[in-house]
């Protein structure tokens, strides 16, 4: 079984990685998506092009800690790092034939917070071809 996990640097995507290692997968599938206004945002003062790098910086450092964990577990892992809307991302990750669950952390907004900010887990469990979990 192939387990897909989408992760940034945050505690729910850590929650998400404990998780999936729980179940003992065969594979894990990590992916890393950088939102490029995202990655303009935190670190546009340096222009574009460094604020690229510093996210593809980013995403190694937090894909390499993830591969850490899985192996030390015994389990295969497989990382990317993909540009784009990180919910469509995921998605398109998630309809690969290979891919059978996905994983995925949740802050947990509420009210205006989540109206406003909108939930990438929400819409993977809403569009997603395989089953989703949810960590928190």
């Amino acid at each position: 079984m192939v387990v897909l996990v989408p992760i940034d640097d945050s505690d729910p995507a850590r929650a998400a990685l404990e998780l999936a290692l729980a179940g003992a997968p065969d594979e894990l599938l990590v992916l890393h998506v950088v939102d490029p206004p995202r990655a303009l945002a935190v670190h546009g003062h340096r222009g574009l092009d460094d604020a690229m790098d510093a996210a593809q910086d980013a995403a190694e450092r937090i894909l390499e800690e993830a591969t850490a964990l899985a192996e030390s577990r015994g389990v295969t892992v497989e990382t990317e790092v993909a540009f784009g809307d990180p919910a469509r991302t995921i998605l398109e990750y998630a309809a690969l034939d290979e891919v059978d669950r996905v994983v995925v952390g949740s802050r947990g907004r509420t009210g205006v917070q989540r109206v406003l900010l909108g939930s990438v887990a929400e819409t993977v469990v809403r569009r997603s071809p395989v089953p989703v979990t949810v960590a928190r």
